[in-house]
């Protein structure tokens, strides 16, 4: 018993023993020797044009399959048919080099029934534990010829990318069959159009794979969009503008305007502090949005209970603690609350960003800060409050690092020195916080580049004190 791949195989006659042909006999051996010739030439004749229109037939299942298996029927038929043999098996592996089980094809259907079951109880792990192409091949082929139990049995390897997607055989026990270097191409054809429809399976594969992962996003994303405001609230002789550009469909930014009485209503609930945060979870994509929606409403609960905003964010990070430890993340986050009767904003920080303040009477720019670790990074941390008494005129910006990280043409980072200069001369320029935000974007599109990405979710909030506000006056106590 014999496996070969690619290797001919021939055998020529007995010598004859030699006799000189008499006249008479001359004419009609040359008769006979022209008209042998002629039928030869019919007969390749009729088996290339059979061959090319197996090949063909092949090559048009390829271009209108809808389904693989259909065609992988095909594959040992046709492949049997081109090399005269008595029957062929087609193995395929998985991409990951598993026997393709449901994929095993055999012609006859009777004689390779036994060999298809045996086959398909071969441990994956048998295959692949093999290292290489050769090491599957010299385990598969010796197996193949004791399961069919013929004389001969010729293999190729069916390739797609570079990589072995399976093993394609002919075999036969027929007297007088030889393996051709013709008979070699046509096989190794039928091989190479194989791993042409396997690669094309696992392509759409991977499309629909992304399809579904891309509605998936889609849902995630709608819901994110519905958690972020989608208005700023009307809060009494202030003006607010926000906006939040994801990486990704879905992102891990996050920024709030929480009333801290939300059973007031109309003017009084204007007048009323309302909490206003700017937060960025560690990472970006659908994790981050997830944990990002988790702390939300766990932020939404503790502003109700009227604490100041060191007081939140020590019992944030108290009740975050487990989820993030689960999901090795953090959050920074900066939470301020703002008073419209007084235009007293109060602050803490953990680890975000500092905003920045533009003061109009002088026409600087300073820094929001407090000490404070990251959300989730130490149970007992500790945060600082802060306090700063606005002015009319006065405009707050509030951003997360995908602002001064993103990167330009030449790979230097927007930064905060030039987030600085921006919105200084967007305050001197504008007149509202809308317009303002509006020239932070633009100058943030033209460093960034308008036809790239930005790397990560890149959010802004413009918090600006109305001009010629006059406070109300407070009740006596």
């Amino acid at each position: 018993m014999r496996v070969l791949c690619g290797r001919s195989v021939s055998s020529l006659p007995p010598p004859q023993p030699h006799s000189t042909p008499t006249a008479a006999s001359r004419p009609a051996q040359g008769l006979s020797a022209g008209a042998s010739l002629r039928q030869l030439l019919d007969s390749l004749g009729r088996e290339q044009r059979r061959n090319l229109e197996l090949l063909a037939s092949l090559s048009f299942a390829l271009r209108s399959y809808t389904n693989l298996k259909r065609f992988l029927e095909l594959v040992p038929l046709v492949a049997a048919r081109l090399v005269e043999g008595e029957g062929s098996l087609l193995v395929v592996f998985h991409a990951d080099g598993r026997l393709w089980r449901e994929q095993l094809q055999a012609t006859p259907g009777e004689r390779s029934a036994e060999v298809l079951r045996q086959l398909a109880a071969l441990p994956d792990g048998q295959l692949q534990n093999q290292e290489g192409d050769e090491a599957v091949a010299v385990l598969l082929d010796p197996l193949i010829q004791r399961l069919l139990g013929v004389h001969q049995v010729f293999a190729t390897s069916v390739v797609a990318r570079s990589r072995q997607r399976g093993r394609l055989y002919v075999f036969s026990d027929r007297r007088g069959f030889s393996w051709s270097d013709v008979r070699r191409r046509h096989l190794q054809l039928v091989a190479d159009l194989t791993g042409v429809a396997l690669e094309n399976e696992l392509l759409q594969q991977d499309r629909r794979r992304h399809e579904r992962l891309d509605r998936q996003l889609s849902i995630g994303a709608e819901v994110q969009s519905q958690l972020l405001p989608d208005h700023c609230p009307v809060i009494d002789g202030v003006e607010l503008a926000a906006l939040c550009r994801p990486a990704f469909q879905v992102g891990g930014d996050y920024y709030d305007f929480i009333p801290t009485q939300p059973q007031l209503t109309g003017h009084r609930r204007e007048q009323a502090p309302w909490a206003l945060v700017m937060g960025d979870v560690m990472g970006k994509g659908v994790p981050a949005g997830l944990l990002m929606t988790l702390l939300r409403g766990m932020l939404r609960a503790e502003v109700l209970s009227g604490l100041p905003p060191d007081r939140i964010l020590h019992d944030l990070n108290q009740l975050a603690q487990e989820d993030l430890a689960h999901s090795h993340r953090f959050v920074t986050l900066f939470y301020s609350d703002y008073d419209p009767r007084t235009r007293l904003l109060r602050y803490a920080n953990a680890a975000h960003n500092p905003p920045l303040v533009w003061r109009r009477q002088s026409g600087r720019v300073e820094r929001l800060d407090t000490p404070g670790l990251l959300i989730g990074l130490q149970s007992e941390a500790e945060y600082g409050c802060g306090e700063l008494q606005l002015e009319t005129g006065d405009v707050i910006l509030y951003y997360t690092d995908g602002v001064t990280e993103a990167s330009g043409f030449s790979g230097e980072r927007f930064d905060e020195e030039r987030l600085v200069k921006a919105f200084q001369g967007a305050c001197r320029a504008a007149h509202d916080a809308q317009a303002i935000l509006d020239r932070l974007f633009e100058r943030l599109d033209r460093f960034v580049g308008s036809d790239r990405r930005l790397e990560d979710d890149a959010s802004m909030v413009v918090l600006k004190v109305r001009d010629g506000v006059v406070l109300p006056t407070l009740p006596a106590t």
